[in-house]
């Protein structure tokens, strides 16, 4: 019986590129395949016929031939394409494109050492709100993994090297035939390095990396606050077999403070003023964040809760721009611990007292009529 014609078994055109004739054979992969045709037994014939097809019209030499003398091209067995290695070539190119590309077939890397980035790092920081105004230049002691300076890195002692692993060919992935499926993993020998280490370094015992306390300056910004997130590049953990380092990572945490509560740039605090200062007005002055003073004019007759802006005394931006502004809050302190001569004075100065207390004035009026109009109900 004589062979399909190898565009017929993929259904396309024999100009066909080679992005159809892949996902032609992908097509006819997925819907050919014997485990999806458990009833149809003629399935598996059709399925080989179509990885044969496809060995061929990947190939650009191949194809070449096959365009220009047919099926004759192969005869005589040297470069007859099918049977089980051509069909595993086949179909496991498209599973690698089907499943993201495993990697680990030929290619220039085979023998190569395996070198890894190494692991970002992160380190808490805490500074004080009036840090946080000002910025700060701090050195801060990180634990981390180094390059070992004995074996620069390759983990193998003074004058030997990695040797290429046997089991993988120094590609780090072996593959596994499992029915029509090709599996790939980690090679078990040199757990995916492409590598092993037959003499290592005395100092870092093959790792080729040793856990040491590093010494970093850190510059921290003007303007902070809990959160900021600060990344130093190359400053993290070393790659292991040579690779580049990884990221350090530095948040801050700004430390609540006895006097101002921070909103953003914003900065509030809370003043206590004495009763005669809330009545009668007067001047005071307040702290600011960069250690300064501010004189606040207290108009008369100011009650708790009071709020008073002053413009530009707040926290700086991270990244630059105008100051944010300060709040301040009077809070009316009622006076403790009297003499007899200043309760007489405060008893006089209540029989004095007509209109000097609207708020109270104008509640208890509304609380008088609620009570007469409960009354009037009964």
């Amino acid at each position: 019986m004589s062979k399909r014609d190898y565009y017929e078994t993929l259904g396309i055109a024999k100009g066909a590129n080679a992005d159809e004739i892949k996902k032609a054979y992908r097509r006819k992969a997925k819907e050919l395949h014997p485990d999806r045709n458990a009833d149809n037994p003629a399935s598996e014939g059709l399925f080989k016929e179509a990885n044969e097809a496809y060995e061929v019209l990947k190939n650009n030499d191949k194809k070449a031939a096959y365009d220009r003398y047919g099926h004759a091209a192969f005869e005589g067995g040297g470069g007859k394409p099918g049977g089980q290695g051509d069909f595993s070539s086949a179909f496991s190119d498209v599973f690698d494109d089907l499943f993201g590309g495993m990697g680990g077939r030929g290619g220039s890397g085979g023998g190569r050492q395996r070198a890894t980035r190494g692991s970002d790092l992160r380190y808490n920081m805490s500074v004080t709100l009036e840090e946080s105004f000002s910025g700060l230049h701090k050195t801060i002691s990180v634990p981390t993994a180094v390059s070992c300076t004995t074996c620069e890195g390759s983990g193998a002692a003074a004058g030997s090297q990695p040797a290429t692993c046997g089991t993988c060919a120094g590609m780090g992935k072996v593959r596994a035939q499992q029915g029509f499926f090709t599996v790939e993993r980690a090679c078990p020998t040199c757990s995916g390095a492409g590598q092993v280490i037959k003499n290592p370094c005395s100092s870092c015992r093959g790792a080729g990396r040793v856990e040491k306390d590093r010494a970093l300056s850190v510059n921290i910004p003007p303007g902070v606050e809990t959160g900021t997130r600060i990344r130093l590049s190359g400053e993290g953990e070393a790659g292991s077999r040579g690779g580049p380092q990884g990221d350090l990572y530095i948040f801050i945490e700004v430390d609540d403070h006895t006097i101002f509560e921070r909103e953003g740039t914003n900065l509030f605090c809370n003043i206590p003023v004495s009763m005669t200062s809330a009545a009668m007005g007067g001047d005071i002055e307040v702290p600011n964040i960069d250690g300064g003073r501010s004189r606040v004019k207290i108009p008369a007759g100011s009650q708790s809760g009071r709020q008073m802006r002053l413009r530009s005394k707040g926290m700086p931006a991270v990244r630059g721009g105008a100051l944010g502004d300060m709040f301040i809050e009077l809070q009316v302190e009622t006076p403790v611990n009297l003499t007899s001569r200043q309760k007489e004075l405060l008893d006089e100065f209540e029989e004095l007292s007509t209109n000097n207390s609207p708020e109270s004035q104008g509640f208890f009026n509304k609380v008088k009529g609620f009570w007469d109009g409960v009354k009037g109900r009964d």
